[in-house]
Parts: C-alpha cells; structure tokens; sequence
C-alpha cells in the first residue's frame, strides 16, 4: 500500500492537514518534485527515460516517487510510459512562476 499526504488528515508541518500542506509535504519528498517537473516538460517517458533524464536518481526511489504521484493522482500510466494528468500539469504551472522566483532570490544573494 503506498502511503501518500492527505489533505484534512496530519501532514508534516501541519496537524490540520491543510491541502497546501499535504502538496507540499508530497513534493517535497526527494525527488517527487523533480519527477513530477521533469514529465511535464518532457511529456509521456518510460521508467528508463525517466531515470536518465533525473540523472541521479536510483530505481527504487523513482519506482516509489511514481506509486506515490499515481496514488495522489499527479502521474498516470499510459502506453508509452507515465505522464502527468491535469492536475499534475496545473500544480507544475503553478510552481514555474516560483521557479523564477527562486532563481531570482539565488542571484541576489550570489551579489552579496
């Protein structure tokens, strides 16, 4: 059984479960984040392709990041491989503005 956060149910960082909380308790694992990432700009891929285009990831830990994202519903499997659902595609959306962010906020300490 693949255990995954639950919104309304005790998550890390939160005893309420906000659903905020239970998304970011989830990708924020190790490398569900960059799974999740890596399909939305790459489209459908196999377990294989997937691996390579996450470099370092090992096997297991890609196996379990994608039980976990099909359970939450984020990742489905297809044909050709995984691919991210709708869902999945919006919270990617959502995040490429903080991408930005984020990258604005290491050059400004990087010119400290």
């Amino acid at each position: 059984m693949v255990r995954i956060p639950k919104p309304g149910q005790p998550v890390r960082g939160s005893r309420s479960g906000a659903p905020i909380m239970a998304l970011f308790d989830l990708i924020g694992r190790r490398w569900a984040m960059g799974v999740l990432w890596t399909l939305s700009e790459i489209g459908p891929a196999t377990f294989r392709d997937l691996q390579d285009k996450c470099e370092t990831i090992s096997p297991a830990v890609l196996n379990q990041r994608l039980k976990e994202l099909q359970a939450a519903q984020l990742v489905h499997k297809v044909a050709s491989g995984y691919e991210v659902t709708a869902i999945g595609r919006e919270i990617y959306q959502d995040l490429v503005p903080l991408g930005s962010t984020a990258k604005r906020w290491a050059r400004q300490l990087s010119d400290q």
